[in-house]
């Protein structure tokens, strides 16, 4: 990402993380299908797992952010033992947190690293594993006996170990652009310390979006049934958005890592500012196809004529403005790869509880709290969107971002093995090759 045109080379890395975004719904759409042949209490519990779950994404949210921004920034400088040393650190950290989200640690150095493909294929591996065991634990099937809800939990858990252990293997082989080296696997404190502190902030902004739309769940509930189930299909096909701009916006987060490690911040603000319009166009016309046929989008899900016209005003309301949903996500992945991991967090606080959860307040609510108009709820979201998304713009746009958070290998400090490719970090580089060593000249 640090040479060539700018845009092949992020479509290039952006197309597997849509493809890999897409397969992992394959998980709940299994669970659920066959779930939903037991009983409606097994499809309430697994439908309960997901808050409870949604906190360990968090943590692994963390971990993401604060691999892939020190990992890439170590590729872009050429510092590929600290890179190496880095992905073991990332994995120590990783230990903390199911072993299953080793994987999230594995996806993250890959990606740093420039390779997005080797995660998708290992994904679609994985989700497909779950697909064909789901039946056998969740059914009345062989010596499992219908475990129902648990036997979900269990298929998902064989199918996320089996990739997390292969996700372990591909890194310790080195033959796919980075390489897990076992003798980094003990503590760098440094290390360790900026992994945390890039990271933190990410894990604090998952929790924040993840309350903020529980919130906003409770607020349509009290408008009833019909405007629940509205807006839970509007969301689904909201999730367009989510799934091409979380890509583009992990992509661009590798390729202003890679550049500001390269010394080459102006590359850097490309890479983000290219990104960002190239989501914008495709989500432009993804959400004019919405605005278009919104009674037809609904149709695909249910076919009651009350929550089909619901559907249509919420979608003709809010699918203008999915562009600058998903501009804002590829901002906030620029400034993650630049280790701005607090300001990403800043923007989505700002975005949720000062300009969406107040402004639906005050459209939907009255001064007592009743509700009043579901559609007030329904206009707080393009309000908020486009308010973060200037917001987030302006703020990229002012600097201060384009600072690298690790050292290149000219810098002053040698860098540890240095001079000598097989040596580990905190090791003595060969006396022989340090006149060699521009950092020790």
């Amino acid at each position: 990402m640090t040479t060539g045109a700018v845009t092949p080379r992020l479509f290039k890395l952006a197309w597997p993380l849509v493809a890999g975004n897409l397969l992992q719904t394959v998980y709940n759409l299994a669970d659920m299908f066959w779930v939903g042949r037991v009983n409606a209490e097994a499809v309430a519990a697994v439908s309960l797992m997901f808050p409870t779950a949604y906190l360990f994404v968090s943590v692994a949210m963390g971990l993401t952010a604060g691999a892939n921004a020190v990992v890439s920034q170590h590729i872009g400088a050429g510092n590929e033992r600290e890179a190496q040393n880095a992905v073991a650190q990332s994995v120590l950290l990783a230990l903390v947190v199911p072993f299953t989200f080793l994987f999230f640690v594995f996806r993250a150095s890959l990606r740093a690293a420039g390779d997005t493909r080797t995660a998708m294929w290992l994904v679609a591996a994985s989700a497909g594993l779950n697909i064909v065991i789901d039946p056998v634990f969740i059914l009345d099937w062989g010596p499992f006996l219908g475990l129902g809800a648990q036997g979900a939990a269990i298929a998902t858990f064989i199918s996320r170990g089996f990739a997390a252990a292969a996700g372990l293997y591909i890194l310790v082989d080195g033959g796919w652009g980075i390489c897990l080296r076992v003798g980094d696997l003990r503590p760098d404190w440094p290390v360790l310390r900026r992994l945390v502190d890039v990271g933190y902030p990410a894990t604090f902004d998952g929790l924040t979006r993840s309350l903020a739309a529980v919130t906003f769940a409770a607020l349509v509930a009290r408008f009833g049934a019909v405007a629940t189930a509205a807006y839970g299909i509007g969301i689904r096909l909201m999730s367009v958005s989510w799934t091409v701009s979380g890509a583009v916006g992990q992509a661009a987060a590798t390729g202003v890592g890679q550049n500001l490690g390269a010394r080459k911040p102006e590359r850097a603000a490309e890479v983000t500012y290219k990104g960002t319009g190239g989501a914008m166009a495709v989500l432009f016309a993804a959400g004019g196809l919405a605005w278009a046929f919104p009674a037809a989008a609904m149709r695909v899900f249910i076919a009651d004529p009350e929550v089909v016209d619901a559907g249509v005003v919420f979608l003709r309301i809010i699918a203008p403005f999915w562009a600058f949903m998903g501009g804002l996500m590829v901002v906030q992945g620029g400034l993650r790869g630049a280790g701005q991991t607090r300001v990403a967090f800043l923007l989505s606080l700002l975005s949720r509880w000062v300009f969406r959860i107040p402004v639906a307040l005050l459209l939907a609510y009255d001064l007592a709290l009743n509700p009043v108009s579901v559609t007030g709820l329904w206009w707080s979201l393009p309000v908020s969107s486009v308010v973060a998304f200037v917001v987030g713009v302006a703020w990229f746009r002012r600097g201060g971002w384009q600072e690298a958070i690790v050292e290149d290998a000219t810098d002053g400090a040698s860098p540890p093995g240095a001079g000598d490719p097989d040596a580990t970090p905190g090791e003595a580089a060969d006396p022989a090759d340090a006149s060699e060593d521009p950092a020790t000249d």
